[in-house]
């Protein structure tokens, strides 16, 4: 149902950008299907524990932000393509494509379905929030890249096209690390989370120091190899502190908390430079390796 809500929400933005409709209203439909983005990301998460068996789950989640990040790479380069067609049509073919989620959903069968309906009562716990707050982090050293990269190739003289320096490296490198992480299939350890959370924050503090185009470059590779490793950690380490019941709102949570991230990024973004921007991130990414680093000291139960 989620699913549906937000296709036929992108379905209608295209058919109002076809009639020339009030601006309001594309606003107001965007913010409809980006209210559901979450909750349905976490459906379709607590739906894939029931199709992949826990041996294999590593792999399949590597598998899924591979896909994640091949389309983040593509659906740009289809929209564009299509956008030459028709703006409305572009999204409409996305939002038809988007819709599939629905289509698969039911050949799960009923059973799995209301496997993953939530319960009432605070989900909440330090040892959620510790990685809930990892994938913020993350969230918003990618974002800072993402966002920034037009202005990034204006600070060393280039083109606003050549932004891709920046986006392109990042994006390969996410993928190549989702591989890994499908070809591993194993969840990773603690020490290799904290590794991989100071490699992140060392490619934010690189990018933060803006010495070069190759050293940009270098802090772009650094954030995307990590980030398809970490984002499976963070999905298989709240899978098992989640009650069963409640994996779906778990899963939601995590999507937020990303989310989280990418507008923190954003508002800083709003309020002061670039360089500024990647300083106060590459802080919250030193905060959040150290808290992780401390709660590594402890019992594995206990994180």
């Amino acid at each position: 149902m989620l699913v549906v809500i937000r296709t036929l929400a992108l379905a209608s933005i295209a058919l109002l950008v076809a009639y020339e409709a009030s601006f309001t209203w594309l606003i107001v439909l965007a913010a409809v299907a980006g209210s559901v983005n979450g909750a349905a990301h976490g459906y379709l998460r607590a739906v894939l524990n029931h199709l992949a068996p826990a041996s294999r789950l590593p792999r399949t989640l590597g598998i899924a932000a591979t896909l994640n990040e091949l389309t983040f790479v593509l659906a740009p380069v289809a929209a564009s393509g299509l956008g030459t067609v028709s703006p409305a049509f572009a999204v409409l073919v996305l939002a038809v494509v988007g819709a599939a989620p629905a289509l698969l959903i039911p050949s799960t069968g009923s059973a799995h379905i209301a496997a993953v309906r939530g319960l009432k009562g605070s989900l909440l716990s330090p040892s959620i929030l510790l990685w809930l707050m990892c994938a913020a982090g993350g969230g918003a050293a990618v974002a800072a890249i993402e966002i920034g990269a037009v202005t990034l190739a204006l600070n060393f003289g280039y083109e606003p096209a050549l932004a891709i320096l920046f986006t392109v490296p990042l994006c390969l490198t996410s993928v190549a690390g989702g591989i890994w992480v499908s070809v591993r299939n194993r969840m990773a350890t603690r020490k290799t989370v904290l590794a991989q959370l100071f490699i992140m924050t060392l490619g934010s503090a690189l990018a933060a120091l803006n010495l070069s185009v190759a050293t940009t470059v270098i802090a772009t590779v650094l954030i995307g190899s990590v980030l398809a490793p970490l984002s499976t950690y963070y999905s298989l380490r709240l899978d098992a502190l989640a009650p069963p019941q409640r994996r779906a709102e778990m899963f939601a949570l995590l999507r937020t908390a990303n989310a989280m991230g990418v507008i923190f990024t954003s508002a800083v973004l709003t309020v002061v430079s670039l360089s500024m921007a990647l300083i106060v991130v590459t802080g919250l990414m030193i905060v959040v390796t150290l808290v992780v680093g401390m709660a590594a000291r402890r019992p594995a139960s206990a994180a």
